[in-house]
């Protein structure tokens, strides 16, 4: 070969055909308008330049003599390796050699970079053997990535399938060893350059969710980890992966082309132009889509990353342990490989409360869903009928109840098109931007920030479960015309049938998220002091103590979801200060009361001895447990203690009694499968309070073994303890408001017992994971704030609290 072409020198600078014709096919592609050349859309541009570029590469290849036999070839990496040559983008270009003279290969290196260089075209460039490429690609994470990429431009196309071969059968034989690698750079990347979704101006090629996420999931399905398309099921919003990778595309093209140069970040001061030129609409339309393709994208990443560390190969003692145990979670809902998945007997066509029960338990342990699970969901389950079944309701309310675990929950969720199943008004507020600079997030994810911030306040209210409700539904009215809080009220009272709530509840949530600005609006606005102030307050809220509460705990949830420094101690202070005076004005709160018992029961507890019960409840999945045995000490407990044994878990609980006996009455739901038989329920209450069963061992091995590797029996809300005195001396009312955990009804019967606290009566309700218990106790002549104060450190020993707290954050997003 002789090199071809000629260099010559002169004036000490090198002289050859340019690259002058290429830098003017590309302008006028950029600026085309008109009808002999009209504007081409960002897809038509991208192939163009892919086609201009591998035209003048070629034709200068040819020219220079790098040819079938030539020994040489030209190989492209990057964006025109991929076909996605943006405007602006850099070339990234290999020449590969073999056996060829080095002045050869040194003088078509030169002729073939420099007409380049002279017309300012960024160059990316390298020289190369296959062996020294493979070497670069082994030792360098981000070379070797890159040249995944690799593809054939012009020259010998056998030398250029040895080095993509090459690389891609390194890539997969060495990606065990190189996976942490690549983990830990995604994630520097992350941290550096945040979430496209919730970034007021995005990195479209480095963010979370963004170009080089989509080329991470290629990398992945290289190595035959995962696929690189990742099925989102067929109701997914915005289209799925594909058509979320060519939204960026098309943005980051159009960003190029309104920039005149490279660049991969949205400026904010672009987005109007950018949003026209690609007929989305203005800055906030154009947010919007973003939005929705990088969470697509970074849903799609982060199931594809878990695919493929599942899927590495075993080294070692690894490769000796026995395979992943399935771990039941809940009916039909198993914990396997660490994800959340349906167990091999659940019948998703015939169960649709299967969706917000595989939710609740992804959230309850952190564990995440699986793909393949969601995606039965979406093709097989059926739709939840109005009014929704009580269960299904209280699994919503577990779901949100879990803290942040509610939000990548709802989120897998979303992004596969089964929480609009559940909830088809959120369309209008998904991926939905905010209109101010203090709102850090979506409206959908502001939603749900709130949620979780509720769900760390629900002790401080009666009614936990219309909390985290009125939290997830107090913007519903946003993205649509009219007053989102009218609009929104209107909603909720639709949601709240189609869930099955009360009519009375219907009501209350409703006037939730009618007047969730109501307390923040006044306290921050209006004079406290006025009387006119307080009365305007109570008047709009018809005197309820009840809904004054919900508002007070969704206020501070709300502006804590909002973004940094909206909750303060100003704030605070003031909104306490309103509600303060509102209750004095207000009517107070009534007592808790026992529930009357059914006089048949009555006749059955004088005639004493120990009977136990088990008819069905008012819903599929619930049971009316009744339990009349003598009133000896420590029956509560011991009657918890053997449903809590046998996976029955207390939705409600009467608890009172006849004469010298009790009579306790418990809704229940079983944790898996059928109820045991009320014979075998009676057998063992016998043997738990004769002594022979010890309820306290196997419950806390029970616990341990429901557990497992989640998060423990830890709270999102600090426990709080109400102490009302009543009329009869001695006794006193204690009012819990915390978190469910194993046997808890039977431990906190237990503390009681121990301190000699006879329970009169008891209510029990627990709504999701919250409960609000209240338990009459008799006293006696013991009673001091010294006795009080050991039953109350007692209970607190039992109880669930919330988990030490996390470091904080070492990237707050950016607000908008």
């Amino acid at each position: 070969m002789n090199g071809g072409g000629t260099v010559a020198r002169q004036n000490g600078g090198i002289q050859h055909n340019g690259a002058a014709d290429l830098v003017k096919a590309r302008a006028q592609l950029l600026e085309g308008a008109g009808t002999r050349n009209p504007r081409l859309d960002p897809e038509s541009l991208r192939s163009a330049l892919v086609d201009l570029f591998e035209l003048w590469l070629t034709s200068k290849g040819n020219e220079l003599g790098i040819t079938a036999d030539s020994g040489l070839a030209v190989v492209a990496v990057g964006g025109l390796g991929r076909r996605e040559m943006l405007p602006y983008s850099d070339l990234d270009l290999v020449l590969l050699h073999d056996d060829v003279d080095p002045a050869v290969v040194s003088a078509v290196a030169d002729q073939l970079w420099y007409p380049l260089w002279d017309a300012h075209i960024k160059l990316d460039h390298s020289v190369r053997t296959v062996p020294q490429a493979l070497r670069v690609a082994a030792d360098d994470l981000i070379a070797g990535l890159g040249l995944l990429e690799a593809r054939h431009i012009v020259g010998d196309e056998d030398l250029s399938n040895l080095l993509i071969g090459g690389v891609r059968r390194e890539w997969r034989t060495g990606i065990r060893s190189r996976f942490d690698e690549l983990i830990a750079q995604t994630k520097a990347r992350w941290q550096r350059s945040g979430e496209i979704a919730h970034r007021a101006e995005p990195d479209l090629k480095n963010g979370r969710g963004g170009l080089r996420d989509i080329q991470l999931l290629d990398a992945l399905a290289i190595a035959q980890l995962t696929d690189a398309m990742p099925g989102l099921g067929p109701e997914v919003p915005g289209g799925g992966l594909k058509q979320a990778h060519r939204r960026l595309l098309d943005v980051r093209t159009e960003l190029h082309r309104v920039a005149g140069r490279a660049r991969d970040q949205l400026r904010a001061q672009d987005a109007d132009e950018i949003g026209a030129a690609l007929r989305i609409g203005d800055r906030f339309d154009l947010a919007r889509t973003l939005s929705d393709s990088a969470r697509t994208v970074s849903y799609s990443t982060d199931v594809g990353l878990r695919t493929a560390a599942n899927a590495l190969p075993r080294r070692g003692l690894a490769r000796l342990r026995r395979m992943p145990v399935r771990r039941p979670l809940d009916e039909g809902v198993v914990e396997h490989a660490g994800e959340v998945v349906l167990a091999r007997d659940a019948r998703p066509q015939r169960d649709p409360g299967l969706i917000p029960r595989v939710a609740a338990a992804s959230a309850q342990t952190g564990l995440p869903m699986s793909a393949t699970t969601l995606n039965r969901l979406s093709e097989d389950a059926p739709e939840l009928r109005e009014p929704w079944p009580k269960d299904a309701l209280n699994d919503l309310l577990v779901l949100l109840g879990a803290g942040r675990g509610s939000i990548d929950a709802v989120e897998a969720l979303d992004r596969t098109g089964l929480w609009g199943r559940l909830f088809p008004e959120w369309g209008a507020v998904r991926d939905l931007p905010p209109r101010d600079a203090l709102h850090t997030w979506t409206v959908d994810r502001h939603l749900m920030e709130t949620v979780a911030y509720a769900s760390g306040l629900s002790t401080r209210v009666a009614r936990p479960d219309l909390l985290i409700l009125g939290a997830l539904l107090h913007d519903i009215g946003k993205g649509r015309a009219g007053d989102h809080s009218v609009v929104g009220a209107e909603l909720a009272t639709h949601i709240g049938r189609r869930l099955g709530l009360w009519p009375s509840d219907v009501r209350t949530l409703s006037a939730i998220v009618r007047h969730h600005l109501l307390l923040p609006d006044t306290a921050t606005r209006r004079d406290l002091a006025d009387p006119e102030t307080v009365r305007y307050v109570a008047d709009a809220l018809d005197g309820d103590v009840g809904l004054l509460e919900l508002l007070h705990a969704l206020a501070e949830a709300d502006s804590m979801a909002t973004g940094p420094g909206v909750w303060g101690d100003w704030k605070a202070a003031l909104i306490g200060d309103l509600v303060r005076r509102c209750k004095l004005v207000m009517a107070g709160e009534p007592l808790p009361q026992p529930e009357p018992i059914d006089p048949a029961l009555l006749d059955k507890a004088r005639a004493g001895g120990v009977h136990v019960t088990l008819t069905p409840g008012e819903s599929k999945h619930t049971y009316v447990v009744t339990v009349i045995a003598p009133d000896e000490p420590g029956l509560l407990s011991d009657a918890a203690g053997v449903l809590a044994l046998h996976s029955l878990r207390v939705l409600s609980a009467d608890l009172g009694g006849a004469g010298d006996s009790a009579v306790n009455t418990f809704v229940v739901t079983p944790k898996f499968g059928d109820p045991p038989d009320a014979g075998l329920l009676r057998q063992e209450l016998i043997r738990a309070t004769s002594g022979a069963l010890d309820l306290s061992s196997t419950l806390a091995k029970r616990e341990g073994e429901a557990v497992g590797a989640g998060p423990g029996p830890y709270a999102q809300a600090a426990p709080r303890l109400i102490w009302f005195d009543t009329s009869v001396p001695g006794q006193v009312i204690l009012e819990l408001r915390a978190e469910d955990r194993v046997g808890l009804l039977s431990r906190l019967a237990g503390v009681f017992a121990t301190a000699g606290a006879n329970v009169r009566w008891a209510k029990v309700v627990t709504m999701g994971s919250a409960l609000v218990d209240a338990f009459c106790l008799d006293l006696g002549d013991a009673d001091s704030p010294q006795l009080r104060a050991r039953i109350e450190k007692a209970v607190l020993d039992v109880v669930p609290r919330p988990a030490p707290a996390p470091p904080p954050a070492e990237n707050e997003p950016t607000e908008r």
